[in-house]
């Protein structure tokens, strides 16, 4: 009987929790695509009243998302790019007992986890770098995470060695090892970790609104907080466009903005689910 109870109560718990992530959700895409009437007499809520598309309409004529859109494009795909090819390489090395100064080196990135570097010393580093207003200023900071390093780093090491003590044999070197054996067997722990950098490269705020002042090269996170923040007379620039709320307009940049993602990770849950419950277990 208790355990029923228990049951119910954790049921209605993430009915609960779904229902307050789930329906301001619901009340920015519904606000997105209803009239400006609607908009201003505060009608809508969970369902479009007078629908148009008018708000995302603008937005396309206006360019201004769309090239902040184009940014964050290149930054997620290039970045994740450059950080798994980093991690994969870091991770397969530090997984290796044979590797001198292992222990050193492991010691130096979980210190990494417990203590930052602080923002200006940061700044400092990448003037000196000259990569300030440039996409390198995003992705040199985080180009490797020291927890998805450990996490990949016990998937490598939970490997069965007697694969890699065969190849050796063969002839095989540590990269033919490492692309032809090691890669396709950690496809699920690749794909979870690919899924973590792609999502914080897509989300990236705080390094972008730092370190790029040049309008033309902001993302869509830093584009989103203006377009919230600006007064409403001067949310778009060009004239030509159909009158719409700044409500209507804000909603609309905002499921531009998290609808890629959201259509990505029903196909990579599985390996995101699968990828870190590997990493962990055989931590």
């Amino acid at each position: 009987m208790v355990t029923k109870c228990l049951r119910s109560l954790n049921g209605l718990f993430l009915i609960l929790c779904a229902a307050a992530t789930t329906f301001p959700l619901l009340n920015v895409l519904a606000t997105s695509f209803s009239g400006s009437t609607a908009i201003l007499s505060g009608e809508v809520f969970l369902w479009p009243v007078d629908w148009t598309m008018t708000a995302f309409s603008n937005l396309f004529k206006d360019g201004q998302l769309m090239n902040a859109m184009k940014n964050t494009v290149i930054i997620t795909v290039a970045g994740t790019i450059m950080q798994m090819t980093a991690t994969t390489l870091a991770a397969y090395s530090l997984s290796k007992t044979r590797l001198k100064g292992r222990r050193i080196a492991l010691l130096l990135i979980l210190f990494t986890m417990m203590f930052g570097s602080g923002l200006i010393p940061m700044f400092l580093l990448l003037k000196n770098l000259h990569v300030l207003n440039t996409f390198w200023a995003i992705w040199l900071p985080g180009l490797i995470s020291a927890y998805n390093l450990f996490v990949m780093k016990s998937s490598f090491e939970g490997l069965p060695g007697e694969l890699e003590e065969s190849a050796t044999i063969d002839g095989a070197s540590d990269l033919t090892i490492f692309t032809r054996i090691v890669i396709p067997l950690s496809k699920p722990v690749l794909a979870a970790i690919s899924l973590f950098y792609a999502v914080g490269l897509w989300n990236v705020y705080a390094p972008a609104l730092y370190f790029i002042t040049d309008s033309s090269k902001m993302p869509l996170t830093v584009k989103l907080y203006q377009m919230i923040q600006l007064p409403d007379s001067n949310l778009l620039d060009s004239s030509d466009l159909s009158f719409v709320p700044p409500e209507g307009m804000k909603a609309a940049a905002i499921i531009i903005t998290v609808l890629p993602i959201l259509c990505l990770y029903p196909f990579l849950q599985k390996y995101f689910v699968k990828g870190v419950l590997l990493g962990s277990i055989k931590g």
